[in-house]
């Protein structure tokens, strides 16, 4: 560990930039002061990780830690249509944890920080005896009149999601495995250790005024669905043969539609796009597949469509805090 607070203050305060657009005061202060641009909105998010919860030592090293701590925040910012501009971090870093450890953890958080051009402006930092907990905040803007919900979603309108689902789990169970990892398994367990926040994306749909309704899938497909749903007072109806799946030899992956559904910390976006503008909608963004799954129905409950044309209810399937 780092010697003192005063000492490990000063270390953080090298690493991030001095002067950046908006920033009046940062580290080292009682607090930050940020500037807000007039006709914009504030997007505020912040995400708890937690050692044993999010993240185990064997499995996640350091620079992966910080990484998804930050991306978690970033996602949701991105769900809202926003830019992400500066972050907040509350560290209860364990006694056991060694300095090395620390700035690696750090490294991670401000790689993710300088590709999305988000400022480290502060946070608070204590030593405990237990496990390790990171909090962290971010403050993004979107223009005024262009922020997304989850709650805009209307009957008819169609639903998409970006990227391949279910990616971040399998690499989860390739890593818990113990196995040594092939070649073919580097995309999912990079999915898992190192989400990309698809803001680029959210900032497109909103500019764009393609989405009616947009959220991340952070608890899983099924979860973050019918949490929309809800939200949009909706229900919906998907096709499993529609749902991007992870890519795998047949075989390789027997329950790779349950993996999709319900796995979870993918951070892709779900959004809804009304009829009339389906058509605007791209195949690819940049490099980032969109696929159309399904379709909001007026009737209340989320149900998923067989290849054979049955339908049975989806129920949410993916990660709940509270009912673990």
């Amino acid at each position: 560990m780092l010697r003192t607070e005063t000492e490990f203050v000063s270390w953080l305060r090298a690493q991030v930039p001095s002067g950046a657009r908006g920033l009046e005061i940062g580290i080292g202060d009682d607090g930050a002061i940020v500037e807000v641009r007039r006709g914009h909105k504030l997007v505020l998010k912040a995400d708890m990780s937690i050692e044993g919860v999010h993240f185990t030592r064997r499995v996640h090293s350091p620079r992966s830690v910080g990484h998804r701590a930050l991306a978690r925040s970033l996602s949701d910012v991105a769900a809202m249509g926003g830019t992400p501009r500066f972050a907040l971090t509350s560290l209860a870093i364990s006694r056991v944890a060694t300095r090395a450890w620390l700035r690696e953890l750090y490294a991670g958080m401000l790689a993710l920080a300088k590709q999305f051009a988000v400022i480290l402006v502060g946070g608070d930092t204590a030593v405990v005896a237990g496990k390790t907990v990171l909090d962290v905040m971010v403050a993004g803007e979107v223009k005024r009149g262009m922020e997304l919900r989850r709650s805009g979603a209307r009957p008819g309108d169609q639903i998409y999601v970006s990227g391949r689902l279910g990616l971040s789990a399998l690499g989860l169970r390739l890593l818990e495995s113990g196995r040594r990892p092939s070649p073919q398994d580097a995309g999912a367990i990079r999915a898992h250790l190192y989400p990309e926040p698809r803001c680029a994306l959210g900032r497109y749909l909103s500019r764009q005024r393609l989405a009616s309704a947009l959220i991340d899938i952070s608890d899983g497909l099924s979860t973050d669905l019918a949490h929309l749903c809800e939200s949009s007072g909706v229900g919906a109806r998907v096709r499993a043969d529609l749902i991007p799946g992870p890519e795998f030899p047949t075989g390789h992956v027997p329950n790779s539609l349950d993996l999709a559904l319900h796995g979870g910390e993918d951070y892709e976006l779900l959004f809804t796009v009304p009829p009339g503008k389906t058509g605007q909608v791209p195949v690819r963004f940049r490099d980032l597949p969109l696929h159309r799954i399904g379709e909001i129905r007026r009737s209340k409950g989320v149900a998923l469509v067989r290849p054979d044309g049955t339908a049975t209810p989806l129920g949410p399937g993916g990660y709940d805090h509270f009912s673990k």
